[in-house]
Formats: structure tokens, sequence, C-alpha cells
């Protein structure tokens, strides 16, 4: 009997210590959880939050730069989205849940104010465009003036659409003031906006191209710069777009495009201070 009953309590040990470490295990598990909790904060969205930029096509090396260098000095990740600046309007009229929009004019800023769907008191002027004609490197002929392209061998010129592409518009405002565009409108082929523009030519689509000089990189061809004096200024704007959840992180990011640091890196690339 008296071994019988120490079986008995023996296996009931047993059982007891199983459940114990079973307890023991979850309580570990547990508390390793709760110190992986506490060292991540519950909302991480809040603490870094992710801007979506929608920026016209001919800051996308520029943006690229000043993106990484923001989140590094910020913490406050950036998504782009580039485009042909009328385009974006468009996205951002139909509710595209954009956070910042940098135009490559001034009017398209205006007009989405106007329609209120962005943040008062945040439009403003951040830099100030430069149009080149750009032959891309290996290029059987070399061009000493904008006028050469009405040569025979030039037989397609890369333009950005005018109507959704403001660098697009300018170029065919100097054409027109050289008194070019008619001659030379049957080789021109249209690019939904300017990096387009530019890969037709880097293709061998075109010959030529009118670009910005910020797309084009150092040693990268050769550039004619376009007079300023034969097209409309191509000022460009920046705004917050009223429904982002990310208001702060936005003005963030606008505030370092305009701070010291910020325009000395777009002038690197080619943009005028504002």
């Amino acid at each position: 009997m008296l071994r019988s009953g120490f079986r008995l309590h023996a296996s009931r040990i047993s059982r007891l210590r199983s459940s114990s470490s079973i307890l023991f295990l979850l309580s570990l598990a547990f508390s390793f959880s709760l110190s992986c909790t506490r060292g991540v904060p519950a909302d991480s969205e809040t603490a870094a939050p992710e801007i979506t930029v929608a920026a016209a096509a001919n800051l996308t090396d520029a943006f690229t730069e000043m993106g990484k260098e923001f989140t590094k000095q910020s913490g406050v990740r950036v998504r782009f989205s580039f485009g042909a600046t009328a385009d974006l309007a468009k996205q951002i009229e139909n509710g595209a849940p954009f956070d910042v929009f940098a135009s490559a004019d001034v009017e398209h800023v205006e007009k989405l104010n106007g329609k209120g769907l962005l943040t008062p008191g945040t439009n403003r002027l951040f830099a100030r465009g430069r149009l080149v004609l750009w032959i891309p490197p290996g290029s059987r002929f070399t061009l000493n003036r904008i006028e050469d392209i009405a040569r025979p061998e030039v037989e397609r010129i890369a333009i950005a659409k005018p109507d959704v592409a403001p660098y697009g518009r300018a170029t065919i405002e100097a054409l027109r003031q050289l008194n070019l565009l008619t001659q030379i409108e049957p080789k021109i082929i249209y690019g939904q906006n300017v990096s387009q523009a530019k890969q037709y030519a880097a293709t061998g689509n075109a010959e030529v191209a009118f670009i910005p000089l910020a797309l084009v990189k150092a040693n990268e061809g050769q550039i004619l710069e376009v007079d300023e004096r034969l097209h409309q200024p191509i000022d460009q704007a920046i705004a917050i777009i009223k429904d982002s959840p990310h208001q702060e992180a936005a003005q963030r990011f606008v505030t370092f495009i305009l701070s010291v640091e910020g325009q000395t890196l777009l002038e690197r690339y080619g943009y005028k201070k504002q």
C-alpha cells in the first residue's frame, strides 16, 4: 500500500513539475515579448512616419538625394512619385494619397490652392529651373548653337509634352522666339515628361532632347543652355496637401527643401536659389 501510495504521489509531483515548467516557459516568453515591445514604440507610424511626395520629373535626381539626406537627419521616410506636373496635379484633384506636391511651375500649385486642396500658408517657391539642349554621349555630331537643330542630320528632337510639362512649354516658347518651331516641328517627338524626353535621346530614338539641366549628370554628353530670355521663368513651387495625415512630417520636409542646406543641394543640380 505504501509503495502504491508513493507511486501515486510521485506521479502527481511529476505532473505538477510539468505544469510548473509550462507556466515558467510561458512567463518567460511573455516577459521577453514585453521587453521587446518596450523597445519599439506602439505606434511606429507615429514615431517614424512615411510621407509621399509627388514631384515633377525634373526633380528626380535632386530629390532622390535630398530624400536620403532628409531621412538621415529626421528619421522620416520619403517615398517619391515623379511625373509630369499636370498629371500629378490631376491625381491630387482625384484624391491621390500624397503629402507634398513639388511642381515644375507655379500655376498648378496655385490652381490646387484655389480649389482648397492645399494646406493654407504652405505654398512656397523653392527653385528656378534651367532649360538646356542635350546631346547624348557618343553622338556623331557637335552642335554649336540651338539653331543647329535645323540641320538635316538632326532627324528627331525630343521634347516633353508642353500641355503637361512646364519645361516642354518653355521649350516651345524658346523655339518660337528663335523662329525655329515651324521649321523643326516635323522632327519633334514628345515625351510624357522630361525624363522620358531624355530617355528618347539616350536610347537613340532622338538625336537631341530639350531637358532640365538638373537631369544632366557631370560629363554626360554635351549641353547648350537655352537663354532664359527666350521663355517664361521656370519658377517651381511646393506645398503640403490638405488631406495629408502627416502634416508635421510634411512640413519638416518642405522646411528642409527651403533651408540653406536644401537650397545649396538644389543649386548643385543646376537650379537657381529662391
